[in-house]
């Protein structure tokens, strides 16, 4: 009994102690995990110093995607000393490591993600901070109780997720996976790290008008690009709006967001009071692009004052206050920034300027506008001779990870809801940074410091503030200011 219990050690004693990774993605079950946690608790039983690997075993531990070489040996040495890849580790895990089971079921795990603190929180919704496991990349994940959402609610989810899988704009969060277990639904999104425009703003005050420029051009270009694939947002404000580093921001949060042409008329009132427009208030059908539009006005009066033009101490009030269209503007903005939020902020939606309009602006004179992301498969395709250069790094990067060409044909069926998918998401996500310069983990660090407080892709649950339909904050002393009517 002792010979087999000294057999065991020696072999044991071949394999590498690599840290291990997690998730709950009970999908992939892999032989081969149970024996090497049996052979840890024999260790631990065993009072026999263990004997060091020899030289020869260390060399067989190549990289996390080679296989063994040299002389050759029994299947079942070649299976001990064979290294496993990342994704097989992982996988190892799911199925064996009672540790990260006893997670998963305290809800710290789900899928390849490691679940950190909440960022954010809404009527039916959690937004935390999730680790992908095999990338180390930072994602946040909005979590619903399926009990509690209603048919409507569930539309809007619906909705939500296909807004964000159509678009593909450097300013606009992304869209990485869904995780559905029986009680909750998962949306693993981009990360931002910044924290919001709204919280910035609100704690440091208004943003100097060349910084404001840049800003505004990078929503308006986001904008664009929604109004391009027939997407209304119909939330546009400074807490959807999310720095991911000192100079670029993301927009967020489409639980609002429908599909409409230019030509479509929608009839539900959606969005937060203070950046409605007046149309919104008459209970008639309107036209969403208009309202998108009206609502940039409002951010960019918001940037440039620190203020909200319309504010009253309820939303009855607000309403009269947006319909009879009358507000003011501090004297220290500049003319050429006066005339386009004017010229955004007219009454008939019809007269206002359009996002083309909105560009060519003097105010916006030689400001850069992003483009959006060059074509790509939002799915690994299945046939290698149609990938682009971007792809074909991604693949590359999943291959030394362990993910095959196989994995990622059993991937293909399940789409957003496969964790494979979100992998490859993720990494050709960061392939793209990297080749367009945005290299976003470079966050500021003063702005990294708050990132665990203040980021969020929905609308998180906070006390009411003045800002919202009172906002009297002044910027330095009291200024002074000009009326501008609603025409």
């Amino acid at each position: 009994m002792k010979d087999t219990q000294d057999a065991d050690d020696d072999r044991k004693s071949t394999k590498t102690t690599e840290p291990l990774h997690s998730s709950t993605n009970h999908n992939n079950n892999h032989t081969g995990g149970r024996q090497a946690e049996d052979d840890v608790a024999d260790g631990r039983r065993s009072k026999t110093p263990q004997p060091a690997a020899p030289a020869s075993a260390n060399r067989l531990h190549r990289s996390s995607t080679e296989a063994s070489v040299g002389t050759t040996v029994t299947t079942e040495e070649s299976q001990q000393n064979v290294r496993l890849t990342p994704y097989e580790r992982l996988s190892q895990d799911l199925a064996n490591d009672q540790r990260v089971v006893r997670e998963i079921t305290l809800g710290r795990r789900i899928a390849f993600y490691r679940i950190r603190g909440e960022i954010g929180s809404g009527n039916f919704s959690q937004v935390k901070l999730g680790i992908h496991a095999l990338t180390k990349e930072k994602v946040a994940i909005k979590i619903l109780d399926k009990t509690k959402l209603d048919q409507k609610t569930q539309r809007l989810l619906s909705r939500e997720i296909t807004s964000m899988e159509r678009l593909h704009h450097p300013n606009i969060i992304r869209l990485y996976e869904v995780v559905e277990t029986l009680a909750k639904l998962h949306i693993i999104m981009e990360y931002a790290g910044g924290g919001e425009l709204f919280t910035k703003i609100s704690n440091e005050g208004r943003l100097p008008e060349a910084d404001a420029k840049s800003i505004f051009a990078q929503l308006v270009s986001a904008v664009e690009h929604m109004h391009d694939n027939n997407i209304i947002h119909r939330d546009l404000k400074a807490e959807n709006v999310f720095y991911a580093n000192s100079k670029w921001i993301k927009v967020g949060d489409f639980g609002f967001s429908t599909i409409a042409r230019n030509s479509e008329m929608l009839n539900t009132f959606c969005g937060s009071p203070p950046y409605a427009a007046p149309e919104l208030f008459k209970d008639e059908h309107y036209f969403g692009v208009f309202v998108d539009i009206w609502a940039l006005g409002i951010l960019l009066y918001f940037i440039v004052t620190g203020l909200m033009p319309f504010r009253a101490e309820t939303v009855a009030k607000l309403k009269k206050c947006i319909l009879e269209g009358s507000y003011s503007v501090p004297t220290y903005v500049s003319d050429r920034c006066v005339f386009l939020i004017r010229s955004i902020l007219k009454h008939i939606p019809q007269d206002r300027f359009t996002i083309a309009e909105i560009k060519r602006s003097e105010w916006l004179e030689n400001q850069e506008f992003p483009g959006p992301l060059d074509p790509y498969n939002l799915n690994p395709s299945l046939d290698p001779t149609v990938i682009n250069e971007e792809e074909r790094e991604a693949r590359t990067v999943l291959a030394n990870l362990g993910i095959t060409e196989d994995h990622l044909k059993q991937a293909s069926i399940r789409d957003s809801r496969s964790s494979i998918t979100g992998t490859y998401r993720i990494v050709l996500h960061r392939v793209q940074k990297k080749n367009s310069g945005l290299l976003e983990s470079m966050v500021d660090p003063v702005i990294d410091k708050r990132e665990s407080n203040s980021n969020s892709v929905i609308e998180k649950r906070r006390p009411k503030r003045s800002t919202h339909y009172n906002n009297a904050r002044s910027v330095g002393s009291k200024p002074q200011s000009r009326t501008c009517t609603i025409l």
